[in-house]
């Protein structure tokens, strides 16, 4: 998905610190964190419509939209007011040995065939709150003003922590998943239409290049009918 946050593709940060960023959010705002119970729990990607299966790699790699409001209100953002798709992975390890997602690209392709990388939280948050050229917060609506460390920061960088796909390895006989977030601003009503998902640079343990993983969105959009 091109560089994510100066690293390899998938969020690096320790556990501990997305729990801490929960716990602290729930004390500040005295809300219940986001429940993982809410996200409808992980199948075999072979399980799903939008799905790229490689029998001879024995990887399946399945992509879920989450483009309603309804399927959105596991999240504390509202992100498709924003104009930014969730987009859950879910990549399945049929084979004996582990797989790599250490270098993987994974790019958001529209109907015209630019290339969209993954979101990363400051990408959400200047969308939310738009600064001037001095880094200054634009209010968006009378005297309202926003500050550094605002509400809007923690909800971000809370989704994402928890969310966030964050596996660099996918044990064998093992189905890993998580979010992608991307930026769909002036794709049109349904983006997803004539769009698709793109996975390069995945490899197997012995750092062999699998072949490129592509799911079409056609598939997933003539499901929903």
């Amino acid at each position: 998905m091109g560089s994510m946050r100066s690293r390899p593709f998938v969020s690096m940060r320790a556990p501990f610190l997305a729990l801490f960023c929960l716990a602290l959010l729930c004390l500040t705002l005295g809300t219940p964190p986001l429940l993982a119970a809410d996200l409808p729990a992980v199948q075999d990607a072979t399980t799903y419509p939008d799905v790229d299966l490689h029998a001879k790699e024995h990887v399946a790699i399945a992509a879920v939209p989450f483009d309603t409001p309804e399927k959105c209100k596991i999240f504390k953002v509202d992100f498709l007011k924003y104009r930014f798709m969730p987009i859950r992975i879910i990549v399945t390890n049929l084979g004996d040995q582990p797989i790599s997602l250490r270098d993987a690209r994974i790019f958001f392709i529209d109907a015209a065939g630019n290339r969209i990388p993954a979101a990363e939280p400051e990408d959400v948050d200047r969308r939310i709150s738009p600064r001037d050229s001095r880094g200054t917060n634009i209010p968006l609506g009378p005297v309202k003003l926003h500050t550094k460390g605002k509400d809007s920061d923690n909800k971000i960088e809370t989704a994402f922590d928890e969310y966030e796909y964050a596996s660099l390895v996918v044990d064998p006989h093992s189905t890993r998943a998580g979010f992608l977030f991307y930026d769909v601003d002036g794709l049109g009503e349904t983006p997803l239409r004539g769009a698709k998902l793109v996975f390069r640079e995945l490899r197997d343990s012995s750092g062999n290049q699998l072949f490129y993983f592509e799911i079409p969105f056609d598939k997933y959009l003539a499901a929903q009918h």
